[in-house]
C-alpha cells in the first residue's frame, strides 16, 4: 500500500522539480553553448611538474579543438606543498600531507586580456610515510597526481558555471 501511495505521488515531485528553474548546464553535449565556449579556452603554460599535469588534465577536461582561433585563455599558478606530520622521537617522518593550491584566471584573449573570473581552488591528502623510499616517492607522486585530477575537476566546474551564467552575453 505504501508504495502504492509513493508511486501516486511521484508525478507531483516531478512536476515540482520541473518548475525550481534548474537547468542542465551540459545541454546539447559537446553541441552545447557551454561545451563550445570550454572549447575556445586555451590553457596556458604552467611551470613545473605539477603544472604539466594540470595543464594536460585542463586541455582534455575542456576540449579544446586546437582549430579556432581561443577566444578565452586560462591562466593558472600552482602552489605545492609537502608538510611532515606524526614525528616519532627519534624525528623521523610518519605521515606527510601534500596541499595543492591553484589560482587561476579566465581572460580573454584579445589585446585587452580582461578578467573574466578570478578565482582559486585547492585540495589535500594524506600520505603514509614507510620505510621503502620508493614506496613513499611513488605515493606522494599519486598523491600529486590526484590531487591534479581534482583541482582540474573544480577549475573546469568553475569555468563553465561562468560560460553558463554568460549564455546570452
Amino acid at each position: 500500500m505504501k508504495r502504492l501511495a509513493a508511486l501516486a505521488l511521484m508525478p507531483i515531485a516531478f512536476g515540482a522539480l520541473s518548475g525550481c528553474g534548474l537547468h542542465p548546464m551540459y545541454a546539447g553535449g559537446t553541441h552545447g553553448p557551454v561545451a563550445e565556449k570550454l572549447a575556445q579556452v586555451e590553457v596556458g603554460q604552467i611551470g613545473g611538474q605539477a603544472g604539466w599535469l594540470m595543464r594536460n588534465a585542463l586541455v582534455d577536461r575542456l576540449g579544446a579543438s586546437g582549430n579556432a582561433a581561443p577566444k578565452y585563455k586560462l591562466e593558472v599558478e600552482l602552489s605545492d606543498q609537502l608538510t611532515g606530520l606524526g614525528i616519532r622521537s627519534d624525528n623521523t617522518v610518519t605521515r606527510e600531507r601534500r596541499t595543492l593550491r591553484a589560482r587561476f584566471r579566465l581572460v580573454t584573449a584579445d589585446a585587452a586580456g580582461t578578467t573574466l573570473l578570478d578565482a582559486s581552488a585547492g585540495s589535500n591528502t594524506g600520505i603514509d610515510v614507510v620505510s621503502s623510499d620508493y614506496a613513499t616517492v611513488a605515493a606522494e607522486q599519486t598523491a600529486l597526481e590526484n590531487l591534479v585530477d581534482d583541482l582540474a575537476d573544480q577549475i573546469v566546474a568553475r569555468v563553465a558555471t561562468f560560460a553558463h551564467r554568460s549564455q546570452g552575453r
